[in-house]
């Protein structure tokens, strides 16, 4: 199990980060895609389907379920990431661009949003 954290934890951050627009947010559903893998992995039967296929399913799904428990709730403003590693100036441009694509993407209706974060995250 610690293998396959260590490899498919980085994607499904990134992807469930897109999607919700909050890195807490991201890392409870990884952590639950963690253990839904870890109860029904005897579920999954090879040759249906790819086991990424499956995961990133699973991550879709509860990063689908968060969204609709957020209707109710009204945000301004997306929280920021920041990479502590990068140079100031770096830093300030990276920050302007994710500002664009989360808004960006915010703007879009959710199955749009999900091609598009399915398709480059």
């Amino acid at each position: 199990m610690r293998t396959l954290v260590a490899r498919k934890l980085p994607r499904l951050l990134a992807f469930a980060t897109r999607m919700l627009g909050d890195r807490m947010e991201a890392e409870d559903v990884a952590q639950e895609v963690f253990v839904r893998i870890w109860k029904h992995a005897a579920c999954w039967r090879e040759g249906e389907a790819k086991f990424d296929t499956w995961v990133h399913r699973v991550a879709l799904n509860l990063c689908y379920d968060r969204l609709r428990g957020r209707r109710e709730e009204v945000r301004d403003e997306l929280p920021e990431e920041v990479d502590p590693a990068a140079l100031p100036d770096m830093r300030l441009e990276a920050r302007a661009r994710d500002e664009r694509i989360r808004a960006a993407l915010a703007a879009l209706p959710a199955r749009q949003r999900e091609a598009l974060v399915l398709c480059y995250y």
